[in-house]
């Protein structure tokens, strides 16, 4: 099992920007394919973005495409999620997961962090 950790969630002003980390408390995620998924209250778990193990393949959202980005760096078994320009609407909890099979639906990952707040004020 491996047990993931989110990090960099916060308040910010409309049009500001946050960098989310997540990184599993042990093992590896060097060999995963990460995904970011968000959930607001009273809405379903969206997803947000997508990056391959190998960094070669991304997916993001439409709603928030050219506003975020995704990355990792397999050296510090880390993945980010850049967020710039947010929005009211970007308000949710996101969580991290890794799975082995790619993919920008919730069943493509079977490790879950716990998520971090984002709230963005008008």
């Amino acid at each position: 099992q491996v047990t993931l950790v989110e990090s960099g969630g916060g308040l910010v002003q409309t049009g500001g920007s946050l960098r989310l980390s997540c990184a599993p408390s042990e093992h590896t995620v060097r060999t995963y394919n990460m995904g970011w998924f968000r959930q607001a209250p009273g809405k379903e778990r969206e997803f947000v973005a997508a990056i391959s193990w190998t960094s070669t393949t991304l997916d993001y959202a439409d709603s928030v495409k050219g506003r975020f980005t995704i990355s990792r760096d397999n050296a510090k078994n880390t993945v980010y999620l850049q967020m710039n320009n947010l929005e009211p609407d970007d308000t949710a909890r996101y969580y991290c997961a890794a799975g082995s099979v790619y993919g920008t639906s919730a069943v493509s990952y079977h490790h879950w962090g716990q998520g971090t707040q984002v709230t963005v004020s008008p």
